[in-house]
């Protein structure tokens, strides 16, 4: 008993959705284990890591000069290999205890549109984190297989995967991708345009924390039933004081109408480019929804609204890639054509 409860430790492989703005990890035994914010503080004179996740989340805008909080992985990919591979090594470790004994096979979730020197950046940032081996698979097959679609028939099913930096737009069909499109505007674009609202209208500066909770409270893509407002705290651009103001729900679906925009053309530039045949499928079996975007009110209903299709969001769309790469994780032998790598 004792040697195979040793071996079933030795050999904990994991999934990994490694994602710009929250970084989530499933085990077979556990399910989702570890789903904590993409990034990392730093000392500045040393250049060590002073936290990683939720704890280095509270330092952005708020550190001195000799500490650094970034977020390593932008628009969906590494923009910063060292503090990447930091961070994906702490992740491991703070999942599978004992890292120097255990050496874990990982499948990670990356954006459709991943380059050739973008894949290597994945793979080498896992490797020297301490992976043995490191597999990659597209996000929004990803998403699909999470969402439970039949992705293995000759059934055209579509899937849009909202993250922070990147929304993935793809229609699959007998395990592959008959198209896609990935857009670099996503959750983060539509912080920062909270940020520069406020900024133009009012003259006050709020931080990015500050933009994606008021975003989460009262953002909206489409008119809502109920009118919801917030009371932020910023700095006032003339004179540098202190500065509280209210915002309503109005403003904020203002704000945000660009990269929202962009999200709803990208979907119907994919409809346009994908075979007749599919978008037949599509129409009956509706565009599935995930990622954390998705949870933005009333987004479903301007998708559908604009796109003349139902719309179907998942349950819990913060997790349906990682959800998918555990299944993938859990039976490779019937994923085995879904990895690109």
């Amino acid at each position: 008993m004792f040697f195979k409860r040793f071996f079933s430790f030795m050999n904990t492989d994991l999934a990994m959705d490694l994602g710009t703005a929250n970084t989530l990890v499933y085990t077979p035994k556990d399910g989702i284990v570890l789903n904590e914010p993409s990034v990392v503080a730093l000392d500045n004179r040393s250049g060590n890591v002073l936290a990683v996740g939720k704890e280095a989340k509270e330092f952005l805008g708020r550190t001195p000069k000799s500490i650094r909080a970034i977020r390593p992985l932008k628009d969906g990919v590494i923009a910063d290999f060292e503090v990447t591979k930091e961070m994906i090594a702490y992740f491991v470790r703070k999942v599978i205890r004992g890292m120097r004994l255990v050496k874990p096979m990982i499948i990670i979730g990356v954006p459709a549109g991943i380059t050739q020197v973008e894949k290597r950046a994945v793979i080498e940032s896992g490797t020297q984190a301490g992976a043995r081996q490191v597999k990659l698979i597209e996000e929004p097959v990803a998403a699909a297989i999470g969402a439970g679609l039949p992705i293995d028939e000759p059934i055209g099913n579509m899937v849009v995967d909202i993250g922070g930096g990147t929304t993935e737009v793809a229609v699959i069909s007998l395990s592959s991708v008959a198209y896609s499109e990935s857009v670099r505007i996503a959750g983060d674009e539509m912080n920062e345009a909270i940020q520069r609202y406020v900024q133009d209208k009012y003259q006050m500066l709020i931080g990015e924390n500050m933009a994606e909770k008021t975003k989460i409270i009262i953002g909206s893509a489409f008119r809502q039933e109920k009118p919801l407002s917030i009371e932020v705290g910023g700095k006032n651009m003339v004179d540098g004081n202190p500065r509280t103001l209210t915002l309503h729900d109005e403003e904020i679906r203002e704000a945000i109408q660009e990269p929202v925009n962009a999200i709803v053309l990208a979907i119907r530039r994919a409809l346009e480019k994908t075979p007749p045949e599919l978008v037949a499928d599509i129409a009956n079996n509706g565009l599935y929804l995930a990622g954390g975007g998705a949870l933005l009110k009333g987004l479903d209903q301007l998708i559908s609204h604009s796109a003349h299709l139902q719309v179907i969001k998942d349950d819990d769309p913060l997790t349906t890639v990682v959800r998918g790469v555990g299944k993938v994780l859990e039976n490779q032998k019937k994923y085995t054509s879904v990895f690109i790598n």
